[in-house]
């Protein structure tokens, strides 16, 4: 494994979707409950011995007997960017975290699943829709004002029930070997277009790849949309991938001509293989297209948390001006060319200015749980 970049390997992810049955079947869910799908999770569950999933670290003492002074950090956020906060966190405040890293789907179905008995304090994601999901089931508390008085509100929890910490924004990575900038689609829905057959590539299964869906359905309707990832689909067939550390690697290989990406993996990307071996390029699709979209990745505190105190610290600390520096002007392989929220910090990274991007302005509100979303991917057969 690299520095920035854990490909998926056939046994890793077979152990990720083991360790996922494993968690429906202990809990008496369908095989056909998928993630973040608001499918039923049994209320009564509990924290069941079958309840597992691929880890880091151990949890770590969260429970009654552990100290005042320690809490356990749910990670789904890219483990180079968390154990920079957490690091930083814990020097100054000399409460120690304990991490578990995994994706932010699976965690959030544990939680979900725990319930009232998880040893999760914090909640750290990616993307909105795991935290948006916890957030219906009851499971989120108000996160302090004076935290989400340091973000702009309209990438904050509707409910004030999580704050947002970062931003990443969805483009367009291709090789101009095998297509030029002006063949390249200007919308998302041109994805579908029979002339890409062969040439796209997709990472259907990435929660990344959700808020895309959820925007096309909002934009389209259900129908449209549906009928648009089954065209994806055939489009794709021949470079459909489990991630998009995959999917941007296989492009700058010339494996694949094009795909969809959030922007922040080309460049990590470049900063492991140096400029000179980077054969790929990114843009964007046109203005306000429903392809063109803002993900926030954002942290809650756990209703049932038993420090409640220190885990507000943790979200305060998140986006207070030392915390979003680590994520926006951290230094060689340690950027993690995210935008940051919080603080009114800017990234140093060499992206487009967050204030110049011409995203859809679709709402948190709008793109909600990724429920409608992970139904059609399923439907459509991506998932």
């Amino acid at each position: 494994m690299t520095r920035w970049r854990a490909l998926i390997t056939a046994g890793s992810l077979a152990r990720r979707l083991s360790a996922t049955r494993g968690l429906s079947a202990a809990c008496g869910l369908s095989a056909g409950c998928g993630l973040l799908a608001g499918c039923g999770l049994l209320a009564g569950c509990g924290l069941l011995a079958g309840c597992s999933s691929v880890s880091g670290s151990a949890d770590g003492p969260s429970g009654a007997a552990g100290s005042a002074q320690s809490i356990t950090l749910y990670s789904g956020q890219h483990e180079q960017t968390t154990d920079g906060l957490v690091t930083a966190f814990e020097r100054q405040t000399g409460i120690k975290v304990n991490v578990r890293n995994d994706d932010e789907d699976t965690l959030a179905n544990l939680i979900a699943v725990q319930g009232s008995h998880t040893p999760a304090d914090v909640f750290y994601t990616e993307n909105s829709p795991a935290l948006e999901f916890l957030q219906e089931k009851g499971l989120l508390t108000p996160v302090d004002a004076a935290t989400l008085a340091k973000t702009p509100r309209q990438y904050d929890s509707p409910m004030g029930e999580w704050v947002g910490v970062s931003a990443r924004v969805s483009v367009i990575v291709y090789n101009p070997s095998l297509i030029p900038a002006s063949q390249l689609p200007r919308s998302v829905m041109q994805l579908a277009d029979p002339k890409y057959q062969g040439k796209l590539a997709i990472a259907p299964s990435e929660t990344d790849f959700q808020p895309i869906v959820t925007s096309v359905i909002k934009t389209n309707g259900q129908a449209a949309a549906l009928a648009w990832l089954e065209k994806v689909k055939a489009n794709a067939a021949s470079h459909t991938v489990p991630d998009n550390e995959t999917l941007v690697d296989e492009v700058n290989r010339g494996q694949a001509a094009f795909g969809v990406i959030n922007e922040y993996y080309w460049y990590r990307l470049q900063a492991e293989i140096g400029s000179s071996a980077m054969h790929s390029k990114i843009t964007y699709f046109a203005p306000r297209d429903p392809g063109y979209v803002i993900d926030v990745s954002g942290a809650a505190v756990l209703k049932y948390s038993k420090h409640q105190a220190a885990a507000q610290k943790f979200l305060a600390f998140l986006v207070s001006e030392q915390g979003e520096e680590i994520i926006g002007r951290a230094a060689g392989n340690e950027q993690s060319y995210e935008y940051p929220l919080g603080s009114a910090v800017t990234t140093s990274a060499p992206e487009t200015p967050f204030s110049q991007l011409q995203p859809n302005p679709i709402t948190i509100a709008q793109l909600g749980d990724g429920a409608a979303a992970i139904a059609l991917l399923r439907q459509a057969g991506l998932l």
